[in-house]
């Protein structure tokens, strides 16, 4: 897609994402004291110390995939979100979580792509581990890993119109914004045509 070859379009598209996935993170770091969720080979004994933002800026500098890898991560997420409703993404499995869905897209939508050892040490885990995930996360979408066209299209026009209508919130904003997070974040429906795709909520 043309849009994503603009140099400014990225750095905005990262940030944004990086805010939403905070405030997601946020929000259900909230709603676990309510709710059971289960304990995954993607959740840490403690919170990383990096942030959501850093650490997917990272991921972007080094991996080194095509643009369209991080709105296909991000359907991704989405997916694995709905299918797996009762591992949430919180502040304890969002960075695995982030690491292995872009890689994931990058092996299925690039024609050159690092290892799994390369992207271990981008996120700061082992191999072994990094080997780990992506199979936990293969199994939990289902092997769904085609992205129609219009699936792209939704997600990233969605993106795309957040971008330019609302500037990303700073962290300590989010932080202050968990009652509205969950009108803010939302995901769509693929099995409906795309002038008829349902709002749902990420990550509830």
């Amino acid at each position: 897609m043309a849009e994503l070859e603009n140099p400014s379009l990225m750095p905005n598209l990262i940030t944004y994402l990086s805010c939403l996935l905070q405030k997601v993170a946020e929000s259900n770091d909230v709603n676990c004291r309510f709710q059971p969720q289960k304990v995954s080979v993607f959740h840490g004994l403690t919170r990383p110390t990096i942030s959501i933002q850093s650490y997917l800026a990272r991921i972007y500098k080094y991996a080194n995939c095509s643009p369209s890898c991080f709105i296909v991560a991000y359907i991704y997420l989405d997916r694995f979100a709905q299918k797996q409703p009762t591992l949430p993404i919180n502040s304890f499995n969002v960075h695995r979580l982030l690491i292995t869905s872009v890689m994931v897209a990058a092996k299925f939508m690039d024609d050159i792509y690092y290892n799994n050892a390369y992207y271990a040490k981008v996120g700061g885990i082992s191999r072994t581990e990094m080997n780990y995930l992506e199979v936990d996360f293969l199994f939990g979408l289902g092997f769904h890993l085609n992205v129609a066209p219009n699936t792209f299209h939704t997600y990233f026009t969605y993106l795309q119109r957040e971008i330019m209508l609302q500037p990303p919130p700073s962290i300590a904003e989010s932080s202050l914004s968990l009652d509205r997070s969950l009108k803010v974040h939302l995901c769509f429906n693929e099995e409906e045509s795309s002038h008829q795709n349902q709002q749902q909520q990420l990550a509830v």
